[in-house]
């Protein structure tokens, strides 16, 4: 697991304008809220994998937890998942062309095709029935044309949004900065989140808890939901 740390400045600087570092948990509906599950696919997570990212797996139990906490509280799950095809290939070259070489482009639009292996989500991921799944063409769920998710939530009334996942400082950061502006009230869950290394886990929440987001743990949570 990473180990986490958040700047003691930064959290008093949050406690002394808001009272609390978890103001928006303490006041959680969660009738009106979703737990979105970020990327927790085999193409991340799985041994070997093109973006294997292996604190990923270490989290799946903290995930899981709270998606269970979420349904029984009567709240809504969504596993979001990153596709890639040639036709969003050819919408995104500045990432496809010139952040990677031609071989691992190939590789991601053999892994995340649709369909793919790579696509699926991690076999020890708990989905239920009442859990939805939305795919995503680019980093962030809520950039336009990227996916159906802002549409989906909005017809469910949902305004809170319980962010874990994979990786921290990309697709989790991503989404959770475009969730916030979109006025959404966004939860970060620092122990339910996985990046490449401490590092950049710690500075994708440090960022985050400054402006975006609150940042707690699992545990946190789900005390929370079953309260």
């Amino acid at each position: 697991m990473h180990a986490i740390s958040i700047d003691q400045d930064i959290r008093a600087r949050l406690i002394a304008m808001r009272g609390t570092h978890r103001g928006l948990l303490d006041t959680i509906d969660p009738k009106r809220t979703a737990h979105l599950v970020i990327d927790m696919q085999n193409g991340f997570t799985l041994p070997g994998a093109i973006v294997e990212i292996p604190v990923a797996r270490e989290i799946i139990p903290a995930i899981n937890a709270i998606s269970r906490a979420v349904r029984d509280a009567g709240g809504l799950n969504v596993f979001v998942q990153f596709l890639a095809t040639e036709e969003s290939s050819k919408g995104w070259t500045t990432w496809f062309d010139r952040f990677i070489p031609t071989d691992r482009r190939d590789a991601m639009l053999e892994t995340f095709g649709p369909d793919r292996p790579g696509f699926a989500l991690h076999a020890d991921i708990d989905v239920a029935p009442s859990d939805i799944k939305v795919s995503k063409t680019r980093f962030g769920a809520f950039v336009q044309g990227t996916s159906e998710l802002h549409d989906r939530l909005r017809e469910r009334g949902i305004d809170t949004l319980i962010i874990t996942g994979t990786a921290t400082n990309v697709c989790c950061e991503s989404t959770a900065r475009d969730a916030m502006q979109l006025d959404y009230k966004v939860i970060v869950v620092a122990d339910a989140t996985a990046a490449l290394s401490d590092a950049e886990h710690n500075h994708a929440l440090n960022g985050l808890a400054c402006y975006f987001s609150d940042i707690v743990s699992a545990e946190e949570v789900v005390d929370a939901l079953s309260a």
